[in-house]
């Protein structure tokens, strides 16, 4: 019984394009914060809280550690936001940060990667990687069986 039409290559073409998605979505995140720790506008901050948030049922890791700054801007307002993989060991509530953000939106655009935290450049990058070279491998699979290599 054939699942998919075509069999194995239209699941390598498939499979691929799927991990291809999620690599480019991962280094369109690591470009913004790299932009943003370039070119954004730099504030202190603090780790304003640490809380455990419920996935759901059926993960394997029902439940995720969500660390959540605060910092103030230039023109004085104060803004809360999380951010992506803070660092191997994560920071204690109220432990120093330094943001950067862009003055424009800063509730949507900021993070706290940097020195001292480099999760939030390197979880992206090593996704952006790793998927890539899945993606690539299997479309390459793809293009073999076709007869395209």
């Amino acid at each position: 019984m054939q699942i998919l039409p075509g069999g194995t290559a239209t699941f390598l073409l498939l499979f691929g394009l799927f991990l291809g998605a999620f690599a480019v979505r991962s280094a369109l995140r690591l470009h913004r914060v790299l932009r943003l720790v370039r070119h954004g506008e730099h504030a202190e901050g603090r780790c304003a809280d640490r809380r455990t948030v419920d996935r759901g049922p059926g993960m394997d890791r029902s439940y995720v550690t969500e660390y959540v700054f605060a910092f103030r801007t230039r023109d004085g307002r104060d803004i809360e936001f999380t951010d992506h993989a803070p660092g191997p060991f994560g920071f204690d509530v109220g432990a120093p940060v330094r943001v950067s953000y862009d003055p424009a939106a800063p509730s949507k655009h900021a993070t706290v990667a940097g020195p001292g935290a480099w999760g939030p450049v390197v979880m992206p990058a090593v996704f952006a990687v790793v998927l890539g070279v899945f993606a690539v491998g299997l479309l390459a699979g793809f293009a073999a069986m076709r007869g395209l290599l």
